[in-house]
């Protein structure tokens, strides 16, 4: 749709900000991703994770071709619907990441999606989810013009269990709503505000799943 053409270049301005957060992001979920693992970040945008993450075997997965300009080098860059993981083998992957990906979904897509993250994991692969709460973002939860869906820490953790998932991991407050906050963020200062049990302005959540 032409509405959604400019998503990407509207919502998401400040690359080089967004770039030292998400170095301090992946440096914190890095215990959850095996170094020597394949991983798929669904929905990659301008793929802050997967330029980040330390896995042997990495993929980028976005309706956007924004993926084939933005993920580096050792990154296999795929165009597609987040529903369609068809050129990915069952059983295939360690970890499979999505940020603000799910809220984006009605009720079919978010099933295949689902369906299809369950798929392509190993037994004992997880599904590392990240994105806004709405049980703390409720105020600015619908400034993006995209989303579809609201999600609580509750909510989410009981669709993933409902799809099949165990949820060992349920962080209410992860990040700040947005990464227009006024919240400084160099590396080091996003590093100790995720180590931190005291949040400010937290509006997104981190859950991590596991495929029995």
């Amino acid at each position: 749709a032409r509405m959604y053409e400019r998503y990407y270049e509207v919502t998401y301005q400040d690359l080089s900000k967004r770039t030292g957060v998400w170095q301090a992001i992946t440096a914190y979920l890095q215990r959850y991703v095996p170094p020597d693992g394949s991983v798929l970040d669904l929905g990659a945008g301008y793929c802050g994770f997967i330029n980040n993450i330390k896995a042997s075997e990495k993929y980028a997965l976005d309706q956007s071709s924004a993926v084939e300009k933005y993920a580096v080098l050792g990154v296999k860059n795929l165009v597609g619907d987040v529903a369609d993981l068809s050129r990915i083998a069952s059983g295939s992957l360690h970890v499979v990441f999505a940020s603000n990906l799910l809220e984006h979904l009605d009720d079919d897509p978010l099933a295949s999606t689902l369906g299809e993250v369950y798929r392509v994991l190993r037994p004992h692969g997880r599904f590392i989810v990240m994105q806004p709460n709405f049980a703390l973002a409720y105020r600015n939860y619908f400034d993006d013009f995209t989303h579809r869906r609201v999600y609580t820490h509750i909510s989410l953790r009981d669709v993933l269990m409902t799809q099949g998932f165990q949820v060992p991991i349920v962080k209410k407050r992860f990040t700040p709503y947005s990464m227009r906050s006024s919240i400084p963020a160099h590396p080091l200062l996003v590093a100790a505000y995720l180590r931190s049990p005291w949040k400010p302005g937290a509006g997104q959540m981190l859950l991590v799943a596991e495929k029995p």
